[in-house]
């Protein structure tokens, strides 16, 4: 068979040299459909990184497609700003009934712009607001956006590295685990916040993931999150849930903190909140906090009804009906550990470990050039994965959390072979 080699002349003449996806996948993509890609050649490709989280329902949803095609047909308004339109208003009225309600979450509902750094830079900036306080605590291996406050409380070197100034006024504190349990959670934390001489400014809030994605599937235990919680009320500090990739389901809840039992004062919510993977983001945060004023932070496109629509569309599909899709995840999440168990057994001593929950797993590799080298083999034989880490040394399984249980196992079994092609 003659392999069509892509024209990629384009991409390499006239963009940037920061692209960087394109550069693992080395194809023109056409059309996607579910839980598969296909380039223009037709190659079909089985995608377990979902838009990097953007994309929990899959590619071109029909339910969602439907919505937002009857929404442009009708010609509703695209572009709104802050404006009241009738998608806004289906849409708050719908997260309400669906998602905040029956949880009991005191949440107002924010929309500070399209991206998920928005979002962040919003909750630290309504924080500082709040408690009249700059210092913000973040953790190591934390992920919270490319803007310049986002990187201020990002772990990466390589990311920070590219803001070229001084990031201030974050301050980093060990995650959960990160001295493998030889030190007791939030000691050194609590000490410099009781200590008059430890040089840390009294902090306005705690930003945390749950489970840090880009930092390597590092996942926070249940127990830990409810004592940095205790921790933050204690200090009178806010805390903030950084939810932008692990939200909408993609551990099996709603939000992945439900399972530690803890309201967070503000939570951040994007990528996969529109359902179609359209931009737009969310900061929720607790009725008492909502002290700004009209226009003190706006943005031009924070208005997006198109994802309005698609949101509604997404709410009203997969999560009116209980806890049927979070029972799904769990489930194919079942699927993947082991799958994974297996691997890890099979590959000893290469594989370090592996972890994750509900639908976003990582596999360490001792090696830590062999995650990437898995990645591109595992695209030879059509699956789609990224690596993660502050070295890519994790293989990042994100499949959408429609995908079957047959289409999960096609991707593990190409992932299992690509482990075994590159030792």
């Amino acid at each position: 068979m003659t392999v069509t080699q892509p024209d990629l002349t384009v991409f390499e003449s006239l963009e940037s040299e920061v692209r960087s996806y394109c550069r693992a996948w080395p194809t023109v993509f056409d059309r996607a459909q579910g839980s598969h890609m296909y380039d223009e050649e037709g190659r079909a490709y089985l995608d377990f990184f979902a838009g990097a989280g953007s994309l929990n329902y899959g590619h071109n949803n029909p339910v969602l497609k439907r919505a937002l095609l009857d929404y442009l047909e009708r010609d509703g308004v695209t572009h709104g700003l802050d404006m009241s339109t009738t998608a806004k208003r289906a849409f708050l009225e719908t997260f309400h009934r669906l998602v905040l309600q029956p949880r009991h979450l005191p949440y107002k509902v924010m929309f500070p712009g399209p991206t998920g750094t928005n979002a962040v830079e919003s909750a630290l900036k309504l924080a500082r607001k709040v408690k009249g306080r700059e210092a913000i605590v973040s953790f190591t291996n934390a992920f919270h956006g490319m803007s310049l406050g986002s990187l201020a409380v990002t772990g990466n070197a390589f990311k920070r590295a590219g803001a070229g100034i001084p990031l201030v006024h974050g301050t980093p504190m060990p995650f959960d685990n990160y001295f493998e349990g030889k030190v007791p959670d939030f000691l050194w934390f609590e000490r410099l916040l009781e200590d008059q001489g430890s040089g840390l400014n009294k902090p306005a809030a705690v930003i945390v993931e749950t489970v840090q994605g880009e930092g390597g599937i590092n996942v926070a235990r249940p127990e830990w999150l409810r004592a940095l919680a205790d921790l933050c009320e204690r200090q009178d500090m806010l805390l903030i849930v950084d939810d932008i990739q692990m939200g909408c389901g993609r551990t099996g809840a709603f939000f992945s903190f439900e399972e530690a039992g803890i309201t967070p004062d503000i939570v951040t919510v994007s990528k996969s909140i529109s359902g179609y993977g359209l931009p737009m983001s969310l900061c929720l945060f607790k009725g008492e906090l909502d002290v700004w004023e009209p226009g003190e932070h706006n943005g031009t496109f924070r208005g997006n009804n198109p994802a309005f629509v698609t949101a509604t569309a997404a709410l009203e599909a997969y999560w009116s009906e209980g806890d049927a899709l979070e029972k799904q995840t769990l489930a194919r999440g079942l699927q993947i550990d082991q799958a994974l168990a297996q691997i890890t057994a099979e590959n000893r001593p290469h594989v370090k470990e592996y972890r994750g929950r509900g639908l976003v797993w990582g596999l360490e590799f001792h090696d830590k050039e062999r995650a990437g080298r898995v990645a591109r083999r595992a695209f030879d034989h059509g699956l789609l994965i990224e690596t993660s880490g502050p070295e890519s040394e994790v293989v990042k399984l994100l499949p959408a959390l429609t995908i079957t249980p047959d289409e999960l196992d096609e991707g593990l079994r190409v992932l299992d072979r690509a482990v075994r092609e590159t030792a």
